[in-house]
């Protein structure tokens, strides 16, 4: 009896009637910037469906509570940080094992709301009594670029240290990431505020007025990513991370507003047609 159920399993098997077990799913959690919200969600979609194993879960938040959450031992697969010093912060501390690659670039722009009530048209206007600023916090990516923009006006004789200390004086929100700052400033919570140009999103856009920051004193930020050195699954999180870096995910993250990164260290992948269409599914 047991020689001839053994053999009806075999045949079974053989003949695909009895399905094989599927490979079991992965979760993989990533840690990202907030400002990488839009383009890092679209990144995932196109990434699950060439890995269809496996399901990409993201924690957004400014990259410097994301490194806190990180050094405090939060599980996370793979960090992507909005300036180089949060991401040394936590490989400092022991959490990223790998070298991190620099996967895109962003800018500074000054956005007033649609209605611009405080009649602002440049970076001088903003040391005007009365103009209320809202920045990203002290401790955030945007907060440290934006301080290093104010900083090269205070050098520039047309500007001085009056204008940085009037400015900051103006400031009435600081907010726990830049995301906020630009949706304070789309609902007219204030009268303007700092914010990367990948922040000016479809869904305010007709929202907010975009004040250019001229490239002399503007401040390019880089944004690099790695895997954890503790994650649960260290190849699945660096395929992500190549992803991220092939010319699909810098499609995707140009299509959003920020600068591409062709990393010459960069592992070669080029965009499988599988990408290329999903691509193309989100961008007409």
């Amino acid at each position: 009896m047991r020689k001839w159920w053994v053999g009806l399993t075999l045949l079974l098997l053989i003949t695909g009637m009895i399905p094989i077990r599927a490979k079991a799913q992965q979760t993989l959690i990533v840690f990202a910037a907030s400002s990488l919200t839009d383009a890092f969600e679209e990144i995932a979609s196109a990434f699950e469906t060439e890995y269809p194993e496996v399901v990409v879960l993201f924690s957004f938040a400014g990259s410097s509570d994301l490194a806190a959450q990180l050094l405090e031992g939060a599980p996370a697969d793979v960090f992507a940080s909005a300036n180089n010093i949060q991401m040394e912060r936590v490989r400092e501390g022991g959490r990223i094992g790998s070298v991190p690659y620099t996967f895109a670039k962003n800018r500074l722009v000054l956005i007033v709301p649609s209605d611009n009530p405080a009649r602002l048209t440049s970076l001088k206007d903003l040391s005007r009594r009365g103009v209320k600023l809202i920045l990203a916090g002290p401790n955030v990516p945007a907060r440290t670029y934006t301080n290093t923009m104010l900083e090269r006006l205070a050098a520039d004789p047309a500007y001085g240290e009056s204008y940085r200390l009037a400015v900051l004086a103006n400031i009435v929100s600081e907010e726990q990431n830049v995301r906020q700052v630009a949706a304070k400033i789309a609902l007219g919570e204030g009268d303007a505020g700092i914010v990367y140009v990948s922040d000016v999103t479809p869904d305010i856009r007709d929202k907010v007025l975009i004040i250019p920051i001229p490239d002399a004193v503007n401040t390019i930020a880089s944004y690099p990513i790695a895997v954890t050195h503790d994650s649960a699954h260290p190849q699945t999180a660096q395929a992500f991370v190549n992803f991220v870096l092939s010319d699909a995910g810098q499609d995707i993250l140009a299509h959003w507003n920020f600068t591409s990164v062709r990393h010459p260290q960069r592992p070669h992948q080029e965009m499988s047609p599988v990408s290329r269409r999903v691509l193309d599914a989100h961008h007409p």
